[in-house]
């Protein structure tokens, strides 16, 4: 690596980590240069492992140590290291987790060949919340989901807080963006899947009797916060499911949805692989 340390915070190389801050400039900026931020030397590690390229890194001294341990195989990569104080007035931000790095955009990935390889997938329509977007990633790698679909409205999985909040799993399940829905729904017809859609309809089906009989390729679609699913996204879905509530509550947030309707399913799928291995005479 090639390390310099910071005495102007206006030096040209420090671009792509000034003013963080500015969300509308960076949700254009970030994919238009081809660059993401991963936070934290545990998601940069993670983002290496995966095989990201990093483009450069910002520091705190004391993290030095561990990012020459991680860049032994990138000796070009210039590391800018600063005080805290310089750091927060370069990037808009409190630096507390001591590395910043800027990571070169993978390429990405076709949606159509992303479900004919899976099984269980999760499709997320116009969430604005890149904080919903990144819990939901979390929650999908961690309870076996094989993809995330995109609508071309939601949030960029990529943007530093979601890669943050997902610590680092929007970096491990694979995604991809869909076509508009006059395509996209027949995109999941044509590839075997039954599109379903939590939604708040009078022919939802109830959460847990869903689990009791899945189909072989499932996709899971969540709308945004508020307005929820589109009047095209349900209309491509072939059944509703709904997570019954007590209490006067009608909604859940999309994360909270999305991991209580993933673990359902991961129990359902678990129960009729055992069930298949009783029948089969073998140990359960």
């Amino acid at each position: 690596m090639r390390l310099t340390r910071i005495d102007d915070l206006s030096l040209p190389e420090l671009a792509d980590f000034t003013q963080l801050t500015d969300v509308a400039l960076r949700r254009v900026r970030e994919p238009a240069e081809g660059l993401y931020l991963a936070e934290s030397p545990k998601v940069i590690e993670r983002a290496l492992r995966t095989g990201h390229r990093p483009r450069s890194l910002l520091i705190v001294e004391e993290w030095l140590p561990s990012v020459e341990r991680m860049l032994a195989d990138y000796p070009d990569v210039p590391v800018y290291v600063g005080a805290p104080a310089q750091l927060e007035q370069l990037t808009g931000f409190n630096m507390h987790r001591g590395a910043l790095a800027s990571m070169h955009r993978p390429e990405p990935l076709d949606p159509e060949e992303l479900l004919r390889t899976s099984k269980r997938v999760v499709v997320l329509e116009d969430l604005a919340d890149h904080t919903n977007v990144g819990a939901v990633f979390r929650s999908a790698a961690a309870l076996g989901v094989d993809a995330v679909l995109l609508t071309p409205g939601c949030a960029d999985p990529l943007y530093r807080r979601a890669v943050r909040v997902s610590m680092g799993a929007v970096l491990q399940v694979p995604w991809a963006r869909l076509p508009d829905w006059r395509e996209a729904g027949p995109l999941f017809r044509e590839t075997g899947y039954e599109l379903t859609a939590f939604a708040l309809r009078d022919d939802a089906q109830d959460l847990a009797e869903f689990v009791d009989d899945l189909p072989e390729k499932l996709a899971l679609m969540f709308g945004t916060e508020g307005p929820g699913l589109s009047k095209r996204a349900l209309a491509s879905a072939s059944r509703s499911v709904v997570i019954p509530m007590e209490h006067g509550v009608d909604s859940l947030n999309v994360a909270t949805a999305a991991a209580l309707a993933l673990w359902a399913v991961r129990t359902g799928d678990s129960r009729v692989g055992r069930e298949r291995i009783s029948a089969k005479g073998g140990d359960v």
